[in-house]
Order: structure tokens, then C-alpha cells, then sequence
């Protein structure tokens, strides 16, 4: 994953069009731009917009690389502040398993 349009394209591939999630999560990357992921209808959709969110996931671009690459726990990044999670927390870990890759 290289820029912003595959991340985006490979976190609706693994989403799919009901996810059960339920709700809506933002992976803002920084300068490189955000993915807003909205679960919380059906079809799921994902784009590079930005809005509202139950969960904004804040990660740079590199350490979101490594993360999808298993090369970074997402929890040591947490605890080393390299992601940052505003609001709810288990919801974040739901996005975990849609990163991977």
C-alpha cells in the first residue's frame, strides 16, 4: 500500500458491503489525507472525504504502512503515541483486522 487511493480501495475490498460494524471510523492520515470508512449503512462506503465520526484513528502514513504490513503492533503503536484513537476504542480494534496487507 502506497498511496492514499489503494489504502482506500483495499479497505473497501475488505469491507465489503455489510460489515456489521455498525458505525463510522476516520483514519486520518495527516497531510496525506483521511478514509472514512461509514458502516453504519448498507452498502458500506469508503472515501477520501472528510466528516464525522464515532472513532478518527490518527496515524502517519509510514506507521500505517507498517501496520499493514504486521511490521508494528497496533497496540505498542498506541502506547508509543504513533496512533492516536478519539473516541471509541474498541471500535478502532474493529478496523485492525481491515488493515492487514
Amino acid at each position: 500500500m502506497t498511496d492514499l487511493a489503494t489504502i482506500t480501495q483495499k479497505i473497501a475490498s475488505a469491507l465489503g458491503e455489510d460489515s456489521g460494524i455498525g458505525k463510522i471510523i476516520k483514519l486520518d492520515l495527516g497531510d496525506e489525507g483521511k478514509v472514512l470508512i461509514n458502516a453504519a449503512k448498507v452498502p458500506n462506503t469508503v472515501t477520501n472525504e472528510d466528516g464525522d465520526a464515532d472513532t478518527t484513528i490518527n496515524v502517519s502514513l509510514d506507521n500505517f504502512k507498517a501496520l499493514a504490513k504486521g511490521e508494528l503492533d497496533p497496540i505498542a503503536a498506541f502506547m508509543q503515541g504513533k496512533l492516536k484513537v478519539q473516541g471509541d476504542m474498541m471500535l478502532a480494534q474493529k478496523l485492525i483486522p481491515l488493515l492487514k496487507g
